[in-house]
């Protein structure tokens, strides 16, 4: 099968889409699928693109559900996206984040074959969603069969567009993250606790954590933070008091296998986003690696850690509680190690040898209208199966 896979967001930006996009290609291509993905590109930093990759265009900043999005519209764009669509001859088209005023919406609007989309966002209260809908409508009536990364995903596609979706979880490639070295240095032996993310992103909630560490320091004289990710720090390190900052050492952006070896590096992992979270990709890879989490407990965080089974929740943005529930794991060596088992159990149900298999399921049920494989099964709230969904038949 010949897919193409359309990506909304800047490629050289690190997010949440971009990585999956990038999954789920590598994924379907080891399936033995032909695969090509279009996205916008700015400054790729001289890091080299993957021959999947077809550049759309340079990106622009745009505010979008609560972060900053790097998109890319108008007549050129579309242009390349007419093209790409024309020369590619593809058996399906898998767009991602329809929705977005990018070369997603563009494609929905050029292509004429078989269509797929899957809706990430999670924002119940989106102004932009709401007010285009009209507009949206003309394009997501061509698409052919729907899926959402999570519950809360499915539930913002319902409530400002209309139709229903079949529940495929953003995948994590569980191998690549199972076994890693340590970051030299790391985790040492007063107590760590360490945080990935965009570091200038308020929603991604690391201020809270730099709090909670403000909290726990003077009774641990030792304890460390771990922080890793793109961005200025200056604004979430306000919260530290200055002799305290030294203690928290900030890595910078990591490559890939950087990446793996920092959730192999801290006693604790800190997941304190506020919201606007559709899944968790970042919990997904600290459970492929084995690591005991303290997360906030927003719905896409409960769901993936199995309502607390699987990692510590933590009232959202509330300093002295995730204190308190990351104090107990650093003092309790039994129980993180028992979270650990729980997580990379937990984890294999996100693994992407299951994910893409049940992403190409969505792709024969659309191109013959039955499948050719078991359904996909039934919604966590007993709604309908995969293949009903994309038959029309749900209620």
């Amino acid at each position: 099968m010949r897919v193409g896979l359309v990506c909304p967001y800047a490629w050289d930006v690190p997010g949440g889409v971009q990585q999956h996009v990038g999954d789920l290609a590598e994924a379907l291509t080891d399936m033995g699928h032909e695969v090509s993905v279009l996205a916008p590109v700015g400054d790729a930093g001289g890091s080299p693109l993957p021959d999947y990759l077809v550049p759309a265009g340079r990106p622009v900043p745009v505010p979008y559900n609560g972060s900053v999005a790097r998109l890319s519209f108008g007549p050129r764009a579309a242009s390349r996206v007419r093209r790409w669509i024309s020369e590619g001859g593809f058996d399906v088209l898998h767009i991602h984040e329809p929705s977005a005023p990018s070369v997603s919406l563009l494609a929905c609007w050029a292509a004429d074959g078989p269509l797929v989309a899957t809706f990430h966002t999670s924002n119940p209260r989106s102004r932009a969603m709401a007010m285009g809908s009209p507009a949206l409508r003309s394009a997501m009536e061509k698409i052919n069969g729907r899926i959402a990364v999570s519950e809360s995903a499915r539930r913002t596609l319902v409530e400002h567009l209309g139709g229903d979706a079949v529940l495929i979880p953003n995948g994590v490639a569980v191998r690549r993250f199972a076994r890693a070295e340590p970051l030299p240095g790391w985790p040492g032996g007063g107590g760590s606790i360490g945080f990935l993310g965009r570091l200038d992103e308020p929603r991604k909630g690391l201020g809270v954590l730099l709090e909670a560490f403000a909290l726990m320091a003077p009774e641990r004289p030792d304890l460390r933070v771990m922080v890793a990710g793109p961005g200025d720090p200056a604004a979430a390190m306000a919260a530290v008091p200055e002799h305290l900052r030294e203690r928290v050492v900030l890595l910078g952006r990591l490559d890939d296998a950087d990446k793996a070896r920092a959730y192999h590096s801290a006693d604790v992992f800190c997941a304190p986003n506020l919201g606007g979270e559709s899944f968790g990709i970042v919990l997904t890879e600290a459970m492929a690696s084995g690591a005991a989490i303290v997360a906030s407990d927003i719905p896409a965080f409960s769901a993936v850690l199995d309502g607390g089974g699987a990692g510590e929740l933590f009232a959202t943005g509330d300093p002295a509680h995730l204190a308190e529930r990351a104090g107990a794991l650093l003092d309790d060596p039994g129980r993180r190690a028992e979270l650990s088992r729980a997580a990379r159990r937990a984890v294999r149900a996100y693994d992407w040898d299951t994910v893409a298999a049940d992403v190409a399921h969505v792709y024969r049920t659309v191109l013959t209208g039955d499948g050719d494989g078991p359904p996909l099964g039934v919604r966590p709230d007993g709604g309908p199966n995969a293949t009903a969904l994309l038959r029309g038949e749900a209620p």
